[in-house]
């Protein structure tokens, strides 16, 4: 099957129900009696960027954990959101005024994708700041055709040395902007390495078509065999764990999704989607069709069937890569149904006022501008559309 890797990769930006909390084999138990964890000291957190989809999840972990936040940005995106936070405004591209002869205990760099740009913030924060988090992506990764490849995998290199054209060369930008944070803040940066980051608030609309499109009900096409290993993190989840990473002042490189690689733990297309359908009220059946029958009739993947790569050839490792050192430092993860669960809610929100009467259920984080039920609406065009659906539906039951 034929995959655009400059659209995969830029899909894969802002990229279960049997699934426990909390991963792997337990731990043996200690003895001796058990003293309760000491609570971790407050931090000052500054956030470059903090509006969009996952920084909000950030603020909020951070303030509910007793952290004071600072946010830094041009002011552009969701101005209004955290009235009572800190807000300091300028340009990662040469106007970094408002940072200096400040000092935090940690930053959360959430909008660097731009070695150049990048370098510029790392090197002024460096003698401010004691911990430096940089959000990268596994799109740095040069291959994905490696089975359980970790951190240690060969990184993307730019064929453009002097380029800057994030679209051309996300990962390979990417990749030279974890260099960049490494060279300001050498022994202090967690880079961390996202997948597809899925949940309230994403504006990409990619996981959110499975459950809005499984509650509409009806029979719904579904990709391949059901087989196809499926990584992924609810952007609360990831959140979380940044802070967590934060109070612990972790370093090291992470790749930052979920399941684990316990082997009795997976996830694949077919449970995210049974889960979505369960979510969703168990309104849809699912129609497998192969991935020669959807290749025949250009239904792409990850663009049409978010999410889903068929884990072949140059990409017989997507779907299939270690988050051991996540899980080592902490991270877990929530059903994909109750993510689900909280997406179709988010989408449903009539308006604005919901979150400031504090009905709604995510806190202050998704209290957005007026003109979000209206993105919302446009979110759940994504995927293949209804009648390119039954189409391929049809050609399918017709085929003899």
């Amino acid at each position: 099957m034929t995959i655009d890797r400059r659209g995969f990769l830029i899909g894969s930006l802002a990229g279960v129900g049997a699934i426990a909390c909390s991963e792997g084999p337990a731990a043996s138990p200690k003895k001796g009696p058990t003293m309760p964890a000491a609570k971790p000291a407050p931090k000052t957190i500054l956030i470059l960027g903090g509006t969009g989809f996952l920084g909000p999840h950030i603020v909020e972990a951070a303030r509910a954990r007793g952290h004071t936040v600072t946010l830094f940005n041009r002011g552009k995106t969701h101005p209004t959101l955290f009235p009572d936070v800190e807000k300091l405004q300028g340009d990662r591209d040469g106007k970094l005024d408002s940072l200096a002869g400040r000092k935090w205990d940690a930053v959360v760099d959430t909008s660097g994708y731009v070695p150049r740009i990048v370098k510029q913030s790392a090197e002024l924060l460096a003698p401010s700041v004691g911990h430096y988090l940089f959000i990268s992506t596994i799109s740095v990764y040069a291959k994905s055709d490696k089975v359980g490849a970790d951190e240690t995998s060969p990184l993307a290199t730019l064929d453009e040395p002097a380029s800057e054209d994030v679209a051309k060369h996300y990962g390979a930008l990417k990749a030279g902007c974890e260099t960049a944070c490494e060279a300001a803040l050498p022994g202090r940066v967690a880079t961390i390495r996202p997948g597809w980051i899925v949940g309230p608030l994403d504006p990409t609309g990619r996981f959110t078509h499975w459950p809005v499109r499984l509650a509409e009900g009806g029979e719904v096409l579904a990709p391949g065999d059901g087989t196809t290993p499926i990584q992924l993190i609810d952007g609360r989840d990831l959140a979380a764990w940044i802070v967590t990473l934060i109070e612990n002042r972790t370093t090291g490189v992470f790749n930052a999704f979920g399941p684990s690689n316990h082997p009795k733990i997976n996830l694949s297309i077919k449970q995210l989607l049974d889960d979505c359908n369960t979510a969703a009220g168990n309104k849809a059946s699912l129609t497998w069709v192969s991935t020669e029958f959807l290749d025949n009739h250009e239904v792409s993947p990850w663009a049409e069937m978010p999410g889903w790569v068929p884990a072949e050839g140059d990409y017989a490792g997507f779907g299939r890569l270690s988050n051991q050192r996540a899980v080592d430092a902490g991270l877990t993860f929530r059903p994909i149904a109750d993510t689900a669960q909280d997406t179709l809610a988010w989408l449903a929100l009539p308006d604005v006022e919901a979150w400031v009467r504090g009905t709604a259920p995510f806190g202050s984080a998704a209290m957005l501008s007026r003109d979000e039920p209206a993105k919302r609406r446009a979110i759940r065009g994504s995927g293949i559309t209804r009648e390119k659906e039954a189409k391929v539906l049809a050609a399918w039951k017709a085929r003899g």
